[in-house]
């Protein structure tokens, strides 16, 4: 698919498909066909492949075709089955015009054009509007892992609760605490490239009016960076935490079993002395033998019971 906007005082506007791409200032790609890549080589721009785009080689990632600015960036978005999933995505900086390669759905290149004009940097040009994009970015990158605070925040409310998370609820909350690290770990490789290309943009645009701007939206990254670290070490004392309590269940188990066990030992034994072939034993020839024997073996399993719950064992 190919989406054409143009620059107009501050704002983007989307053109109607068909239309010449000499007007479009912003040509954005998605997953696109062998006739859609030939309008944009027309237009100079050379359009990597996905295979070009996955190379994680900084000059394969960053690097000058011509007049031509590639910058390749990773960004979580959706897959053509709206599934959660990170890819590779191609910013190509032109003089004039900014081509964006993509084969999944990033929420950022959707709400761009309706953001732009109360963004900081604008569309006064070209690169004010990649500045723009990057800005839509990072703030999405921000809301990512305010979620993945939430979830974390709503796990450690139910592990430290008074009633506590036991059994299977431990199994999940394990598996849910570590897809975050998972997913927090691949956000904070998103922020690192983003942080590369805006370094490499600001050695090939140092004017002065971009400055602030490159220099504002850097900060903005190393600051989700820090919390990115946080939130890993939030990640880090939660495991230790749920796998400390699988442990302290699995001893209580085993403390539980072996009691019980005890417990019928006693019993075990008088079975198995009034089970031998002696000719003479208490009760033996009795007609009460039965119950001598058993209430023998019910004495000695509660004996053992009590003793055990006055040492707290139980």
């Amino acid at each position: 698919m190919l989406f054409a906007y143009t620059m107009e005082n501050t704002s983007l506007t989307r053109l109607p498909e068909g239309a010449s791409l000499e007007e479009a200032h912003w040509v954005d790609l998605y997953r696109p066909q062998p006739e859609q890549v030939a309008r944009v080589k027309a237009l100079g721009f050379e359009v990597p492949t996905l295979a070009d785009m996955e190379e994680i080689e900084i000059s394969n990632r960053f690097y000058r075709a011509g007049k031509v600015d590639v910058l390749t960036v990773s960004l979580p978005g959706l897959d053509p089955d709206k599934h959660r999933t990170f890819g590779p995505v191609a910013c190509l900086l032109g003089p004039d015009r900014l081509v964006t390669v993509r084969y999944h759905a990033p929420r950022p290149f959707e709400t761009l054009a309706g953001h732009v004009e109360g963004s900081n940097a604008g569309c006064k040009t070209v690169s004010h509007l990649f500045l723009t994009l990057m800005e839509e970015i990072v703030a999405r990158m921000a809301d990512l892992l305010e979620t993945v605070g939430r979830e974390l925040d709503d796990s450690a409310a139910k592990l430290f609760d008074d009633k506590g998370v036991w059994g299977d609820g431990l199994e999940v909350m394990l598996r849910d605490v570590g897809r975050a690290g998972e997913m927090l770990a691949k956000y904070r490789q998103c922020l690192l490239t983003l942080e590369r290309a805006l370094s490499t943009f600001g050695v090939t645009h140092d004017a002065k009016d971009l400055r602030s701007y490159t220099k504002a939206t850097g900060r903005d990254i190393q600051a989700l960076l820090v919390h990115a670290d946080f939130l890993s070490g939030r990640i880090a004392h939660l495991t230790d935490v749920i796998l400390g309590m699988v442990t302290l269940e699995q001893g209580i188990t085993g403390r539980i079993v072996s009691v019980v066990a005890v417990i019928f030992l006693p019993p075990t034994l008088v079975a198995s002395v009034y089970g031998m072939n002696f000719e003479y034993l208490p009760g033996l020839h009795s007609d009460y033998g039965w119950v001598i024997a058993t209430g023998l073996m019910a004495l000695s399993a509660l004996g053992t019971l009590l003793f055990f719950r006055w040492k707290g064992w139980l």
